[in-house]
């Protein structure tokens, strides 16, 4: 039976720091990859038809009768949702610059996450060399200039692939300071590139950096500065997300 004193009592067993190890976290996200442990079922597939709903909301011309009645089915899906329980855990982290554990699924993440209505979703892998490879096709809910992905999204991209390059020093990371330089416009409807790396590590600083690319073009470049999080922060967070801040460490 657990110490009901002990304040990481209810936390997830997969959160950082908890199992260490960079090759922990390129294992699973393989395994998601491949499909052996990808997420499926009911949540997934309503995910993914929010995410239709979203698009076909940006792009289509229905007349005010069609989108009467979408809005008369969308609402009531909302109303269903909203009578049922909450409080869903903190099941592997949605935080990729915190990644340096065995966090399975990252389902979550408004960036890579299947089960998440707002990610694209990005697909995130790793080479042999470390370096971290992502791939996504952005849809029209995320343009900015004329068919072109809007600025915001390139640099959130880049925190998540840079967050998951930098948790190649094996520790866990929240970000510090994002640099980033726009060479030219970056495509919708069209699969683009994410290349991060690790560049190096000095004390509790952690440096990556990374490219986008569409096809051959460099699209934009980023650097990041990563600064390695204590164990007792990740918990005390935990803590207050779970209604026990009076009992977080400090």
């Amino acid at each position: 039976m657990s110490d009901p004193l002990d304040p990481t009592r209810d936390l997830p067993d997969d959160r950082p720091f908890s199992v260490g190890g960079p090759a922990n976290m390129r294992d699973a996200l393989a395994a998601r990859n491949t499909g052996v442990m990808a997420s499926s079922g009911t949540r997934a597939e309503l995910a993914e038809a929010t995410r239709v709903v979203i698009d076909e909301l940006m792009r289509n011309n229905a007349e005010d009768s069609e989108l009467e009645a979408a809005s008369i089915l969308v609402k009531r899906a909302a109303a269903l949702l909203q009578q049922q329980s909450h409080g869903r855990s903190y099941v592997g982290v949605a935080e990729g610059s915190l990644a340096n554990g065995h966090q399975n699924f990252i389902d979550f993440s408004p960036f890579i996450g299947v089960l998440n209505p707002l990610a694209p979703p990005i697909s995130m892998n790793f080479a042999e060399n470390g370096e971290v490879f992502a791939t996504c096709t952005y849809g029209a809910a995320y343009e900015g200039p004329p068919g072109c992905l809007h600025g915001g999204f390139i640099a959130a991209g880049f925190d998540e692939v840079l967050g998951f390059a930098q948790a190649q020093s094996g520790s866990a990371g929240m970000t510090g300071r994002l640099t980033i330089s726009y060479r030219s416009p970056t495509p919708l409807f069209r699969e683009v590139r994410f290349i991060g790396r690790l560049d190096r590590v000095e004390g509790r600083k952690i440096y990556a950096s990374a490219e986008l690319r569409a096809g051959d073009t460099l699209c934009a470049e980023a650097e990041g500065l990563f600064i390695s999080m204590k164990p007792a922060v990740f918990e005390r967070l935990m803590q207050i997300r779970l209604g026990n801040s009076a009992t977080a460490p400090e």
